[in-house]
C-alpha cells in the first residue's frame, strides 16, 4: 500500500483491526523489521508500519531532512490514514522519530512505546561515539558493496544466539538500503538530542531493551527511564539491539501487557 504525503510517496503495510498501533522501524531497514508484530498483534490491533522517507517502498526524501521534518510527514501520514490517537512504537531510530512526533505533536500519540530507544545520538551517547558512528558509517557507506555494508552492521544487532536463518533473512532486507536514505536518517541521528522532552511526556511510557543490546545500551535504557515520569523498563534477557526480532513472543508479550494495563 501507498499514499502520498508532503509531496512524498509513502509506503506502509496495514494488517488487523482494532485500536491502531504504528510502527517505525530502524535506520537501516524498513517495515520489514515488523513482521513478526505485524502478524503477532494484528488479532486485536490495526497494525500499521511505514518505511520512512528514504527507505523500503517509499520515495528518497531531501538531503537536508531531519528529524522535524520526518516527524511533520509521520503526522500527515496518521492523519491522512486516519489513525486517530494510536499507540506509536519506534524501533532504535524509529524511537527517537516518536519521541520528535510527540515534541511536535503531543496530541497525536495515545502511548509510547520505545524498543532500543535513544534521546538521539546526541541526547544519549558520548560525542566522542556519535563522532566514530558517524565517520565509520559514512566510509563503509562510501567503499563497501550493499552486502558487505549491511553486514557490518550485524555484530551490533544480534546476539550470537540469534538463529542463523534470521540474521540472513535480516541482511538480506538491510541490504536493499537507499544510499540517498541513510545519509540524512545518519545525520538526523547523530544530530539530536531530545532529552528536554523526556521529562513533558505526559502519555503511559513502556521502555522495551535488550539486556545485551551494545548500540543502546542499558545505561542508556535507565536515564531514559528516570527522565520519562512514571515510564516502565522492561528488560529483554538474553538479547540484543533487535529484540523484537530475536525474541518475538516475548517482544510482543510486552507490549501486550503494557497496552492491557491501560497503556
Amino acid at each position: 500500500m501507498e499514499i502520498e504525503v508532503g509531496g512524498l510517496r509513502i509506503a506502509y503495510e496495514r494488517r488487523g483491526s482494532g485500536p491502531p498501533i504504528v510502527l517505525l522501524h530502524g535506520g537501516l531497514a524498513d517495515h520489514r523489521d515488523w513482521e513478526p508484530q505485524l502478524e503477532g498483534l494484528c488479532d486485536e490491533l490495526t497494525v500499521v508500519a511505514w518505511d520512512a522517507p528514504g527507505c523500503g517502498g517509499s520515495d528518497d526524501p531531501p538531503p537536508a531532512f531531519r528529524f522535524p521534518d520526518y516527524a511533520e510527514v509521520l503526522a500527515g501520514f496518521i492523519e491522512e490514514l486516519g489513525l486517530e490517537r494510536p499507540h506509536v512504537l519506534g524501533l532504535s531510530w524509529g524511537s527517537t522519530l516518536a519521541l520528535e512526533l510527540y515534541r511536535r505533536r503531543p496530541d497525536v500519540p495515545r502511548t509510547l512505546i520505545l524498543a532500543a530507544a535513544y534521546a538521539g545520538w546526541a541526547g544519549s551517547l558520548l560525542p566522542e561515539v556519535v563522532e566514530r558512528r558517524v565517520a565509520d558509517t559514512l566510509a563503509e557507506l562510501e567503499t563497501l558493496p550493499p552486502q558487505d555494508y549491511a553486514r557490518t552492521w550485524i555484530p551490533t544487532l544480534f546476539t550470537e544466539r540469534a538463529p542463523a536463518g534470521l540474521v540472513e533473512h535480516y541482511l538480506g532486507v538491510m541490504a536493499q538500503f537507499h544510499p540517498a536514505g541513510v545519509r540524512p536518517m545518519l545525520h538526523a541521528m547523530a544530530e539530536a538530542d531530545l532529552r528536554e522532552v523526556l521529562p513533558t511526556i505526559g502519555v503511559p511510557t513502556l521502555l522495551l531493551y535488550g539486556e545485551l543490546d551494545v548500540r543502546s545500551p542499558i545505561d542508556v535504557a535507565r536515564q531514559m527511564q528516570a527522565r520519562i515520569p512514571g515510564s516502565t523498563l522492561v528488560v529483554l534477557p538474553k538479547v540484543g539491539h533487535m529484540g523484537n526480532l530475536e525474541t518475538p513472543e516475548a517482544f510482543n508479550a510486552a507490549v501486550r501487557e503494557f497496552l492491557a494495563r491501560g497503556g
